[in-house]
């Protein structure tokens, strides 16, 4: 029988032997994305992140493993249980710490039970409630898992659900004419208008992956990464330091696009790369220009995604406004595990009424796709 080991760093793990629980297609469990997060200064404990990872091993074989923080907060996370901590505290109860199993800053859905098969994976989930009881703790969460992985988890998890909005090229599209094409009259004049006031500013758009990328072009990107979090007051988690080690060790999966007007760059977004899927993730301007945000995060994504064979998009959490620029809605998932009876049959009920509301939600925003007879391609 495999045995559970707790690792408080990704360095003890042997990239090798990590990235074989998984297919490569997601680029945020892969062992140097994780591992550069923890070396980069991207992880403060004063943050809340402390890297737990759960693993078993059948001698010095990794048969399963799962990325995990103990947390003492819930920022960073974008599944929220903020109302939860609330209720524990209000009962004299501490909500924190709570082990986190997820990647870090990245509300991008992909796999969290890395293993060689399901009774590994299942094995593994009881290893992740082994160690939670050990320590005590309130509870354990699983953000933005597969469907896939539903099974592995049992009737104690609570599900949740929510919703994000992806471009999905379900129609075969080859261009971003043919992509068009499948709107109907209003959405389609309203892009081409947006990108029309872009082009008339004279913005060009330059697009590089890690290994194009110069000293400069990291610095710049990160540059627009620290203004954006400057101009919502929020602290910047992301250092220099870890976009050039994503650009070192991996080159072909970063992308940068930097909007650029009288030969220097005015905005920049940054996105990473999958199997078959283009994840967009910051972006930052330095000026002020109309339509310059859905240029630079959207429809460049979307033209990189048309020449690159890229089946879907995901552009980030949130964004109803998403949905007229062809990404419709899509349910992403979650577990939690709560130890203490009597909150687990509460908040067993809460899940029950959100998942409710936002199916409903979802159904009516659906109503609203830009596509003829509702659907790409239908």
């Amino acid at each position: 029988m495999p045995g559970a080991r707790v690792h408080g760093s990704l360095s003890g793990i042997p990239p090798g032997a990590w990235d074989a629980l998984h297919d490569g297609g997601n680029p945020f469990v892969a062992h140097a994305f994780l591992d550069g997060l923890e070396r980069s200064g991207c992880l403060r404990p004063g943050w809340g992140w402390r890297p737990r990872h759960i693993a078993l091993w059948a001698g010095g074989t990794l048969v399963a493993a799962a990325p995990g923080y103990l947390k003492d907060n819930s920022h960073g996370e974008f599944v929220f249980d903020h109302a939860w901590a609330r209720a524990y505290a209000h009962h004299g109860r501490d909500y924190y710490p709570k082990w986190l199993g997820a990647v870090p800053y990245s509300p991008v859905t992909g796999p969290r039970l890395l293993a060689r098969d399901d009774v590994a994976r299942r094995a593994l989930v009881e290893a992740i409630l082994d160690d939670a009881r050990a320590l005590g703790l309130s509870s354990a969460h699983v953000n933005f898992h597969e469907a896939a992985e539903d099974a592995a988890f049992g009737a104690d998890w609570l599900p949740r659900r929510d919703v994000q909005y992806h471009w999905r090229n379900e129609a075969g599209w080859t261009d971003f004419a043919g992509f068009l094409a499948d709107m109907d009259h209003r959405h389609r004049k309203n892009i081409r208008q947006e990108r029309a006031r872009v082009a008339r500013a004279g913005v060009g758009f330059r697009l590089v992956h890690g290994d194009e990328a110069s000293e400069a072009d990291l610095a710049r990107m990160h540059g627009f990464y620290l203004r954006t979090f400057a101009d919502y007051g929020n602290a910047p988690a992301l250092t220099l330091d870890f976009l050039q080690h994503l650009a070192r060790s991996m080159p072909r999966a970063l992308v940068l696009v930097f909007a650029e007007l009288a030969g220097e760059a005015v905005a920049g977004a940054l996105f990473l790369r999958g199997g078959d899927t283009l994840y967009g993730r910051y972006w930052g301007a330095g000026l002020q220009l109309p339509g310059l945000h859905f240029e630079t995060c959207y429809y460049q994504g979307i033209e990189y995604c048309l020449r690159e064979g890229l089946r879907i998009f995901e552009p980030g959490a949130q964004g109803e406004h998403k949905i007229a620029r062809g990404f419709l809605p899509t349910a992403v998932r979650s577990r939690h595990w709560i130890a203490d009876d009597g909150f687990r049959t509460a908040l067993a009920r809460w899940c029950a009424d959100e998942s409710e509301a936002v199916d409903a939600m979802a159904r009516s925003l659906s109503r609203r796709s830009p596509f003829r007879d509702r659907g790409p391609g239908a």
